[in-house]
């Protein structure tokens, strides 16, 4: 029996979506801060908030599901806690030494990092094939983001990204850990553990930040946080823990690089920023890796060894 029955071709799809949904995020985070003097933390803390309320709103009128595992309190607090630490390490990093070097170290050592931990913890190889994607897509990682020329290390500013990173890391591997012994629970659940822990940890950040935006647009603002809230948050997160408890952990952290894929794309259509070379070549890149990660997963027996078989027209690439 082959890995592509229908539902690993849901979780996979799940993760793509999820992807270009969080890639939406930072072109509605522009608008906001032009349209209102809204901080980093006061925004991350409303989209945890908003989820939360979307959340539970969905959690309330839905019809029950069938029996399903239930993780302890204390293992949703530990998901919602390395939730915390991806989403506000990495506005320091951005804080310290720029947007650019922030995202490419902490969205470039994730991989890295759960490519490590999914070895040595679940016993995940990626085999020769794999590790070719995932250079491949670290590449047009740096290339997308750093193109432009801009950005400056700051070795604070990278240690900032280093710890975000370690949290994204231990949030995908600790789903696929849960997911592998059918110990995930509701994702919709779990996902707002997630939100809820987060909005508590930021609350006194955004508070010292200023928490109630002041704008001569109360209605763009007030709009534009009830997407945060939704598509990006409460969406994106719950097909996001769906999809990592069924698919390998190092394919979710590169199948999730769509986001800056997306993000770039919607700047050029929407935001009327310039289309680069550099544009083009990461965004070619980076899609190149993730299809090619996304058909070795499809070619996996169910049961069966886990090593990726190898992908040509990546290795092609990563030369």
């Amino acid at each position: 029996m082959s890995n592509h029955s229908p539902a690993a071709g849901r979780s996979l799809l799940y993760l793509v979506v999820a992807g270009a949904a969080w890639g939406t995020a930072g072109a509605a985070a522009s608008l906001l801060f032009l349209a209102s003097d809204l901080g980093p933390l006061a925004l991350s803390f409303w989209r945890s908030a908003g989820g939360l309320v979307v959340l539970a709103g969905v959690l309330a009128v839905r019809r029950r599901p069938g029996p399903t595992p239930r993780p302890s309190v204390r293992s949703l607090i530990g998901t919602g806690l390395m939730f915390t630490l991806f989403q506000a390490a990495y506005f320091g990093a951005v804080r310290e030494t720029g947007l650019a070097v922030g995202t490419v170290v902490t969205l470039g050592a994730g991989p890295v990092l759960i490519a490590l931990g999914a070895r040595y913890w679940m016993g995940e190889r990626l085999g020769r094939g794999g590790a070719a994607a995932v250079g491949g897509a670290l590449a047009g990682l740096a290339v997308l983001v750093l193109g432009s020329g801009g950005g400056e290390v700051r070795p604070l500013g990278v240690g900032w990204a280093l710890l975000s990173a370690a949290g994204y890391a231990g949030m995908t591997l600790r789903a696929r850990w849960l997911g592998q012994r059918g110990a995930g629970g509701d994702p919709l659940v779990t996902t707002a553990w997630s939100v809820g822990v987060g909005a508590v940890c930021l609350l006194p950040l955004a508070v010292v930040e200023g928490l109630l935006p002041h704008t001569a647009e109360p209605a763009r603002v007030g709009w534009l946080l009830v997407y945060v809230a939704v598509v990006p948050t409460a969406l994106a997160y719950a097909l996001y823990f769906t999809g990592a408890a069924a698919v390998r952990a190092a394919t979710v952290s590169v199948i999730m690089l769509i986001e800056p894929v997306s993000a770039a794309v919607i700047a050029v259509l929407l935001l009327g920023e310039r289309l680069t070379g550099a544009v083009v070549l990461g965004t070619v890149l980076l899609l190149t890796a993730v299809g090619a990660l996304i058909a070795a997963e499809g070619r996996r027996p169910v049961g069966g060894p886990v090593e990726v078989r190898p992908a040509p027209v990546v290795q092609s690439v990563a030369r």
